[in-house]
């Protein structure tokens, strides 16, 4: 496919995989269509109130951008490889992201919903589990606590 304006490449900029603003979900959806793609697939995990039995009040996350920009450029390119994807989008944030906010969005695209689901779970899987992402959980008590990248 020859990227344009109206179809995005199918793995986007490496310079789009973290971002230390909130992800306008909307507008990744809004550019993830292509017209052999029947099914779309969009993940967004949001940061929730609750954890381990407290109150949240924020996430804060941590990246080594360089290094996690790289792996999550070739776990997408895996992911189009293996499921012909014509869209894979990931997007992790940095920083302070505040409750219901979203922490990370993956959006696959590809002509049948089966490739698209298992895609896009494998690609999330694969950025909690292995990208040098790190969170810290702010509590309503004044403790602070700091995941593990497979929460």
């Amino acid at each position: 496919m020859i990227p344009s304006a109206s179809y995005p490449p199918v793995v986007e900029d490496e310079s789009r995989y973290i971002s230390a603003s909130p992800i306008n979900v909307a507008d990744l959806l809004a550019h993830a269509h292509h017209p052999s793609a029947g099914a779309i697939v969009l993940f967004s995990g949001e940061v929730r109130n609750h954890s381990n039995g407290k109150t949240a009040e924020y996430l804060e996350y941590e990246a080594h951008v360089p290094l996690a920009n790289k792996m999550i450029a070739g776990i997408l390119a895996l992911a189009t490889d293996k499921w012909q994807l014509k869209i894979a989008v990931a997007v992790h944030r940095v920083g302070r992201v505040a409750i219901s906010e979203p922490a990370v969005v993956v959006i696959t695209a590809s002509s049948h919903r089966e490739e698209a689901y298992a895609a896009n779970r494998y690609i999330i899987d694969r950025i909690k589990h292995e990208a040098p992402i790190w969170k810290c959980e702010y509590f309503d008590d004044g403790s602070s606590e700091w995941g593990k990248n497979s929460l």
